[in-house]
């Protein structure tokens, strides 16, 4: 049986045709999604592996993605640091923030694994349900991500509170940093042995800091979980994003791909990072908002710029939203499917 065609873009090899997923494709824009929302609340579906495993596969059974990415979300390992979180209408909250050093937890919990098993029990139940051909990825956040969450007590805009904490107390930032960096590396090699065939780490926020203050402050802990993930011997993607900025930066990084959000032509991401990496994306979420045409015309774009040059994986250049009509990702994915170039 030849290689998944995912994994096969993930490793820069030539394809028939380009893989596609979505970031977020198992969630609130499918109807089958709200009805088993209707049962339990959002972490009570991530902490009761049938039904993350049920949401996971929704999406492959309704479009035919190419991979699976597993239902959970990256703030999920921090509740065994002893970090309440909660999530309402306005997004995640951290209960207890961090604001001084004595905040910092003082290690990752011997018994983490056994505090989050849920998660890698989804991925053996939805690794039993698939074919051999739709790999599993697992995923996480970056340290720097997480500890502006975990700083921050929620979202932000300005990370004016993380910024303060990581100007004033360093050290304890990177204590942070470094705890949080061990703790990722240590969940994504767990999903791994559970049956994950790639791991996704997301950097949502590392985009708010200049290349110089993420070479301090970013940097160093993805290369650290990275570099702990190579005998996994899977594919490491890495998104970041808000992130063409960084790029110099991002080239240093021991991942097999790189995830480039729409800010930045796919073209042009091809033509600074693509003889190191693979890449993934880039379709703006909100074109998926437009009609059926315009997101046949801007995906026919995208795929245009990559010129056909081996590893690439169709993708958005963030999560699907909500709102996001069927029909439009019917046609995305139709479209990644049958192109064969505006040349051609």
């Amino acid at each position: 049986m030849s290689e998944p065609l995912f994994l096969q873009a993930c490793e820069r090899q030539p394809v028939e045709r380009t893989p596609v997923w979505m970031m977020r494709q198992a969630g609130r824009y499918l109807p089958e999604y709200r009805e088993v929302r209707k049962q339990a609340d959002f972490l009570t579906m991530c902490r009761t592996p049938e039904l993350a495993a049920e949401v996971t596969l929704q999406p492959i059974h309704r479009f035919g993605f190419d991979a699976a990415v597993i239902f959970s979300d990256i703030l999920i390992p921090l509740e065994p640091l002893g970090f309440g979180v909660v999530f309402g209408e306005k997004g995640p909250r951290i209960t207890r923030p961090v604001r001084s050093a004595g905040d910092v937890p003082a290690g990752v919990p011997d018994d983490f694994a056994e505090r989050v098993a849920f998660v890698y029990r989804t991925i053996e139940l939805v690794r039993d349900a698939l074919s051999a051909e739709i790999p599993i990825i697992g995923f996480a956040g970056a340290p720097f991500t997480l500890a502006s969450y975990l700083i921050e007590g929620g979202g932000s805009k300005s990370f004016a509170e993380t910024k303060t904490f990581f100007y004033h107390q360093p050290e304890a930032a990177h204590r942070l940093l470094g705890l949080l960096a061990d703790l990722v590396a240590r969940h994504l090699s767990n999903q791994v042995r559970a049956g994950a065939r790639a791991v996704q780490l997301f950097d949502s926020w590392a985009g708010v800091l200049s290349e110089a203050e993420y070479r301090v402050w970013a940097l160093p802990y993805v290369r650290r979980i990275l570099s702990k993930l190579a005998e996994a011997q899977v594919p490491r993607i890495l998104f970041t994003l808000n992130a063409g900025h960084l790029f110099g930066a991002l080239a240093e990084v021991e991942a097999e791909v790189l995830g480039i959000d729409w800010r930045t032509p796919m073209g042009q991401a091809f033509d600074l990072l693509g003889d190191r990496f693979a890449l993934q994306g880039n379709l703006d979420p909100t074109v998926l908002l437009g009609t059926p045409e315009q997101v046949i015309a801007e995906t026919r774009q995208v795929l245009n710029g990559v010129a056909g040059r081996p590893g690439h994986i169709m993708n958005l250049g963030h999560g699907v939203l909500p709102p996001t009509p069927i029909a439009n990702v019917e046609a995305f994915v139709r479209t990644v499917r049958e192109f064969k170039g505006d040349d051609q």
